[in-house]
């Protein structure tokens, strides 16, 4: 798929005294995008766009380059310890995605440049702890979406591979990874790939690469030697879902060239919170996206956030179908949580 390449730029002017900073402007200097300086990119203005869907697409249009001042980690679970960022924000417009509600009315992508002190705080973290500390990279961005730009990845991948008591997860909706294939990673980085079935990603999934492009890029990974998961999220209940599924399981059986040992799965249903469905239906109208309260049951969460889930019984099915499909297609690949 092609690569995103920003409207326009605004660069923190801090930005600059790193190393990573000049390759970004280097980098964008040769291309179309607008490149702006600010003193300091806590807000940033100057994104056009009136009304929510034209605002939303012109701040995915945007690239925000700074320094990040408050390097702390938050706790990760189910898929690591930690989570770290060195960017925010997607290039993608999935419907569902729980960012919606995260990022403001022009939903910029943003990188931070001070990457050599974010690896030092994770050095810092991992050697408090006795044990492996698993760190994930995509809980606020899809990295990948971005390193053409950054590189930061790749610098991430070789940086977890020189440490013996971390390692790092990633996640990705992109297949541009031929930058990241010989990489020193030691095996220390877990690269999984998010899949849906067919419907759900041609529906809802846009701008993001198609199944059987993340397929081979995930064929791409594993031949690199990088341990390889897979990400089956949002998990959908709707008309077919389980031959939909069922479809997705079948062809990525039939095209991973080899099922590494270590190959493992994550799965987590579809929820929503109140305000993600007014912000989701503002920027999609006319959306097919499953978003009624009505036929969902309330979950509370964290600071009595209300999120809605599928119904008890209906959820049960849904996992047992699942669960049932992994064992058909992949019997020796473990499922770490279901959500």
């Amino acid at each position: 798929m092609k690569l995103f390449q920003p409207k326009r730029v605004f660069f923190e002017t801090a930005a600059l005294d790193y190393p990573l900073g000049n390759e970004i402007l280097n980098r964008l200097a040769g291309t179309e995008a607008e490149i702006q300086m600010l003193n300091s990119t806590n807000r940033v203005t100057g994104i056009p766009g009136k009304g929510p869907q034209q605002s939303f697409l012109e701040g995915k249009q945007t690239l925000v380059v700074g320094v990040k001042k408050n390097i702390h980690f938050d706790s990760c679970k189910p898929s690591a310890d930690f989570e770290f960022s060195f960017a925010s924000g997607c290039p993608g417009k999935c419907q569902y995605c729980y960012l919606q509600t995260h990022m403001g009315k022009k939903p910029y992508i943003k990188v931070y440049v001070n990457i050599d002190e974010i690896f030092a705080k994770i050095k810092e973290v991992a050697s408090a702890n006795s044990d492996i500390t698993v760190f994930e990279a995509a809980s606020a961005s899809d990295p990948l979406s971005v390193e053409h730009i950054t590189g930061a990845l790749a610098k991430s991948i070789e940086f977890f591979g020189t440490l013996e008591n971390a390692r790092m997860r990633t996640v990705t909706k992109f297949t541009n990874v031929e930058s990241l294939l010989q990489l020193k990673h030691l095996g220390h980085t877990r690269f999984r790939f998010s899949l849906n079935s067919a419907e759900i990603i041609h529906k809802f999934e846009h701008n993001t690469a198609s199944l059987q492009e993340r397929i081979q890029a995930a064929n791409k990974i594993a031949a690199a030697g990088y341990p390889l998961g897979f990400i089956i999220a949002p998990l959908f209940i709707y008309p077919g879902y389980e031959e939909g599924y069922a479809d997705l399981f079948r062809q990525l059986s039939q095209s991973l060239k080899n099922i590494p040992a270590d190959m493992t799965f994550e799965l987590i249903s579809h929820r929503f919170t109140g305000s993600a469905k007014k912000i989701i239906s503002e920027r999609f109208p006319g959306s097919a996206l499953d978003l009624d309260e009505t036929s969902r049951r309330r979950k509370y969460g964290k600071y009595g956030l209300v999120k809605y889930v599928y119904p008890e019984m209906a959820y049960v099915r849904l996992k047992e179908n699942i669960i049932s499909l992994l064992g058909r297609f992949f019997p020796a690949s473990p499922i770490e949580y279901f959500t």
